[in-house]
């Protein structure tokens, strides 16, 4: 175990390609450069919230012990290995073409070879502008940074592919977010989570090259990537071998989100990571009741581009932009786009395995898809909670008499009382699931462990969120150490006493229910 500060960093990408190495934060276009120079602008007092022991571990990093380590944290010392680095990238935002974006807010500190010699990027968010801030400060808010510290690791803890979080600090300096972009700014505390990834690599990097037709850097960066982070890929073809496995990763990065029932709210190019990995916390949500037309993100009204029930599509879609992207690398078009078409089968193979392990059955059969389509139906009907529902179907009895028996085995999943044909319909669904599961091949005690390790009992809930940001910014820690207890083990009974329905107010309370690309 080694100091965070110790000379442990490499810098492969700032030595491998060209950057703007002036140092100048002023807000500008940077062409022919896949990065810029970006210390960290100093704060007041950095002060330490919260520490990723399990993450720490894993890569081989000692919990600070000086303040001169927690002061790395927070940007207000750099290490001597370190070349803190912006990368720049572009993307398509709610559909259209964004031109030039990068990491406004974000700076990588330097590449940290871990205990087992893989290298993993640290980098601060909030630690101050870059020539990518554009008309914002670089700053991060302690809202927006709880929320990226504890969903990053909570989503790890579910299973579910994603970058993580090593710490949390508070800056002592105050901040002006408007957070719902309607004239009422306020001054928030600030904050700085240190972000971890094998890469922070995203389809924007290649779609800026593209865009600016730098065909060598282009060829260069995907060559590397490859030959970095995909090393099984070799031979003339790897750019397409390349690109069907980032199309594998993404769908099934889609059936996981899907599984938990997690909502990414801004899914722009630019927020999409080649390595298949969940990236860039913002307006994000976990269901509560069911419905496939949810978005959290108050930029994405009324057209909901970004809804659960859309992120499959809109992979696709994404998908589409990095092929594009790449398209200059080939001579010819047909097999790019040919793997580009087999995302649909692929997703759709995945997310019936998905569904069948949430359901317990012992093995997806081609007439399970008709069972599977009644559950997304019904559930879009009645509108249970998502997570309680899953719960409370893993102990169904098999021999419910009646409606009134079924919609009493779910009662505390529903947010309303069923009407006379919604319980009719989930008395259908229940008849038709009872007779599938008796044709089980697995024993009972296998299905229900099937069940238990495909559905999550605890769920980060925004509510739950929101009332940890308001308890710690009034120096309350109580409930955020809670929640950091309870994410490592959301498959678990130990927690139960998360385990309930959003509450009525916390459907109108700002924060919770709804809200926008700056949380």
């Amino acid at each position: 175990m080694k100091p965070i500060s110790a000379p442990n960093y490499k810098s492969e990408f700032v030595t491998r390609f060209p950057g703007d190495a002036s140092g100048d934060l002023r807000p500008r276009q940077t062409p022919g450069v896949l990065y810029s120079k970006a210390i960290p602008t100093p704060v007041k007092q950095v002060s330490l919230l919260a520490w990723s022991e399990e993450l720490a571990s894993e890569l081989g990093i000692k919990k600070p012990e000086t303040q001169q380590e927690i002061d790395l944290l927070g940007g207000n010392f750099v290490a001597e290995t370190m070349q803190p680095y912006a990368a720049c990238y572009a993307g398509h935002q709610f559909g259209n073409w964004a031109g030039q974006l990068g990491d406004g807010r974000a700076i990588t500190l330097g590449e940290w070879v871990a205990l087992n010699q893989k290298t993993f990027e640290l980098q601060l968010k909030g630690a101050g502008p870059t020539p990518y801030s554009r008309r914002a400060d670089g700053r991060a808010v302690l809202r927006s940074s709880v929320r990226e510290y504890l969903m990053s690791e909570a989503m790890h803890y579910l299973g579910v592919p994603t970058t993580r979080a090593l710490s949390l600090v508070s800056t002592g300096e105050g901040i002006w977010r408007d957070m719902f972009y309607n004239g009422n700014p306020q001054q928030e505390p600030g904050a700085v989570v240190m972000r971890v990834s094998e890469s922070f690599l995203r389809f924007g990097n290649f779609e800026m090259l593209a865009a600016r037709k730098e065909q060598e850097n282009l060829r260069n960066l995907a060559d590397w990537t490859i030959s970095r982070y995909f090393q099984h890929l070799t031979g003339e073809d790897k750019v397409l071998a390349w690109f069907k496995e980032v199309v594998e990763r993404t769908a099934t990065l889609m059936a996981e989100w899907l599984r938990v029932g997690f909502v990414h709210g801004v899914m722009n190019t630019d927020n999409m990571s080649v390595l298949g990995l969940t990236i860039d916390y913002g307006p994000f949500s976990f269901l509560d009741d069911y419905d496939p037309h949810f978005t959290p993100n108050t930029t994405d009204l009324p057209g909901r581009r970004y809804a659960f029930g859309q992120q499959a599509a809109i992979a696709y879609w994404n998908l589409g932009c990095l092929a594009s992207a790449l398209a200059p690398l080939f001579t010819g078009t047909e097999e790019l786009v040919a793997s580009l078409e087999k995302y649909g089968d692929i997703f759709l193979e995945k997310y019936y395995a998905m569904m069948g392990n949430k359901l317990g059955l012992d093995e997806v059969k081609p007439e399970d898809s008709n069972l599977i389509a009644q559950f997304e139906e019904t559930l879009s009907e009645i509108k249970p909670d998502m997570t309680i529902f899953y719960q409370l179907l893993i102990d169904l009895p098999l021999d419910l008499a009646d409606e009134k028996t079924a919609a009493a085995h779910f009662q505390e999943s529903f947010y309303n009382e069923l009407n006379s044909t919604e319980s009719e319909k989930l008395f259908t669904l229940v008849k038709a699931y009872s007779e599938r599961i008796k044709q089980n091949a697995i024993s009972q005690e296998e299905k229900t462990q099937k069940m238990r390790q495909a559905n999550p009992r605890f769920i980060l809930r925004n509510y739950l969120l929101h009332q940890a940001i308001e308890a710690l910014e009034s120096g309350d820690n109580a409930l955020f150490v809670k929640l950091q207890a309870a994410i490592k083990e959301p498959y678990s009974l130990k927690h139960d006493e998360f385990f309930a329905k959003r509450p009525d107010w916390a459907s109108r309370k700002a924060g919770c229910s709804m809200l926008s690309c700056s949380s």
